[in-house]
């Protein structure tokens, strides 16, 4: 097998740095891997979700929340996935997160398909969100489903690659905690 069939075909492996933790070029690495040999991931760079992201920027800052000014929705995806990595650092913690993101994808999700059968958006699917929540008629309506759709987006992205990263780092399987 070619070094670019044997790249293609799975993650590098996983780095340490001297200290124990995940090298920071290792995670670099990985996340490029998945962005270009992973479809759900790659989505991060689609026109439609850098359109929700440019979107959910600009209505943070209209609304008074703080913002960072990341370039894209590329940039505000990597810099998530290297603070989750540094800031939850042993398995509890990194699994912990995990749970948090997966429970914020699942109402995302619900949200997003709630709003969407309610009010008929899939009539035209090749419609990006902005377009689909002209169809929406309050804007509390618009917001929710528009975030719904931007979280979908960068929370499936997340949990791939920190899936991964988890399994690297302690053998398994990531396995999300029942609800209590």
């Amino acid at each position: 097998m070619s070094d670019t069939a044997a790249q293609q075909s799975a993650p590098p492996p996983l780095k340490r740095a001297a200290d124990g933790k995940p090298d920071p070029a290792w995670l670099a690495d990985l996340i490029e891997w998945f962005l270009n040999y992973d479809e759900r991931t790659a989505r991060i760079r689609h026109p439609m979700v850098e359109e929700l992201f440019q979107w959910k920027q600009q209505d943070d800052e209209a609304s008074g929340s703080p913002t960072y000014p990341f370039e894209n929705a590329e940039s505000r995806f990597a810099i998530g996935v290297f603070q989750a990595v540094q800031e939850n650092g042993s398995e509890p913690m990194l699994g912990l997160w995990l749970n948090d993101v997966l429970a914020a994808l699942h109402d995302a999700r619900t949200t997003k398909s709630e709003i969407t059968d309610a009010n008929g958006l899939d009539a035209e699917p090749e419609l990006f969100a902005l377009a689909k929540a002209e169809k929406l008629t309050t804007n509390i309506e618009k917001r929710m489903y528009l975030t719904s759709c931007w979280i979908e987006a960068l929370y499936t992205a997340e949990a791939r690659v920190l899936g991964w990263i988890y399994q690297d780092l302690y053998g398994r399987p990531f396995t999300p905690s029942s609800p209590a």
